[in-house]
């Protein structure tokens, strides 16, 4: 029970690594608050959790939702210990390609949302003593890939604003880390694999990718999330993970 009378909020916690890291963390003994845009995939996350579990409807890109969640959780639980930083959007596109709204889109959920989250919740992790940030970045912000100009874009400031955020916070014993995966078996990638013009060759083309042979399953990154949660990185702030099957190995 490496989470055990740990409270957690998770966005995105409906389908995909947000899901695979809520049931991760319950199985280690921590309560979890389950956020995302939809209800209904969320409720079926608590539903397989139980009481541990509380899903909140909210759009992280929106400040009024953000503070209703966190309050929510206060409320419910008692306080906070950790957050999980998962809810993200992908729109592949070069600087020619992409329209403005997709730009405005993946910067306003995967970094402005980032940012609101841990504004909200960090007055609690101060009371509490101290906490664990956690953000999702991914490879594309460690490197650049071809056809995402606005996504590496967005997880680069998330990798960056996490080494900040963890210098502004380890005097109130926040950690603030970040995990970059590689291709991860999600509905996410699943939906864009589909829509390529030959979904099989895209497949195994990113597949290549990866030394290891395989994509990623979402119980890859939740596992290194619960360390990244528990007590075990007492001594870990400020850092990138990649979490990537070899991907980076390849590039650098």
């Amino acid at each position: 029970m490496r989470l055990a009378k740990k409270i957690a909020l998770i966005t995105g916690a409906g389908t995909g690594i947000g899901r695979a890291t809520a049931l991760a963390f319950a199985r280690e003994g921590a309560r979890v608050v389950l956020m995302g845009r939809r209800l209904a995939p969320l409720e079926a996350v608590a539903a397989e959790i139980g009481p541990a579990a509380l899903p909140l409807a909210g759009d992280v890109s929106h400040s009024a939702d953000v503070a209703r969640v966190v309050a929510r959780t206060i409320e419910h639980f008692g306080g906070l210990d950790v957050l999980v930083n998962n809810a993200g959007v992908l729109i592949a596109g070069t600087a020619e390609s992409h329209r403005e709204a997709d730009f405005d889109l993946t910067m306003d959920v995967n970094v402005k949302g980032v940012w609101l989250m841990a504004k909200a919740v960090i007055p609690h992790l101060r009371r509490a003593g101290g906490g664990s940030i956690v953000n999702l970045s991914s490879v594309g912000g460690l490197m650049g890939i071809a056809n995402r100009v606005a996504y590496g874009a967005s997880k680069g400031a998330v990798t960056i604003m996490t080494k900040c955020m963890a210098t502004d916070l380890a005097a109130d014993h926040i950690r603030v880390n970040c995990i970059c995966p590689g291709v991860v078996e999600t509905e996410l990638v699943a939906d864009f694999i589909r829509k390529a013009p030959d979904p099989e060759a895209a497949r195994k083309v990113r597949v290549g990718l990866h030394p290891l042979g395989r994509f990623g399953e979402p119980e890859d990154i939740a596992a290194c999330a619960v360390f990244l949660a528990s007590d075990e990185s007492s001594w870990v702030t400020g850092a990138a993970f990649p979490i990537d099957g070899g991907y980076t190995a390849t590039k650098t």
